[in-house]
């Protein structure tokens, strides 16, 4: 895992699209909004540390660290569809961990979708607990809070 330096950004690009190109049940609206252009990307990174995955020298997956108030959200975790099942959103999401720990977070916080049914299954592996729902909240859909105390 390395931290995203501003020269990966077009990579990072790259993978969101291959990630979001994948669910195309997904309003159009949202998919764009959720690929950003390198320039987008750049502003998506004020206040938050990206954390990459490589494999071969080709990023292949990606994650946020968010941190506020002494809490870390954890925003964008997305890993290339030809790439999973393989520990990369494991790993991705230790770093994050490792990174909420660093910045002396008390806790680590993400709000997947609740069609993501396995970003819900990593974070349960991972000692995340359940802790509510947003009921229709981002585009009409439901987002599970998951937090583990650190």
């Amino acid at each position: 895992m390395d931290r995203l330096a501003h020269e990966g950004i077009p990579e990072v690009c790259a993978l969101y699209k291959r990630v979001w190109d994948q669910f195309p049940e997904l309003p159009g609206d949202r998919a764009r909004e959720w690929t950003p252009g390198p320039l987008e990307f750049t502003s998506w990174m004020e206040g938050v540390t990206y954390f990459v995955a490589r494999s071969d020298g080709h990023t292949v997956g990606a994650i946020g660290c968010e941190t506020r108030a002494g809490s870390c959200r954890i925003v964008r975790l997305a890993v290339d569809p030809d790439h999973r099942r393989q520990g990369i959103a494991t790993a991705l999401t230790q770093q994050a961990l490792e990174w909420a720990r660093h910045a002396r977070c008390g806790s680590i916080w993400a709000d997947p979708l609740s069609r993501f049914t396995a970003a819900a299954a990593l974070f349960q592996r991972l000692g995340f607990s359940e802790c509510g729902v947003f009921h229709r909240h981002f585009h009409n859909e439901d987002l599970k809070l998951f937090e583990k105390l650190l």
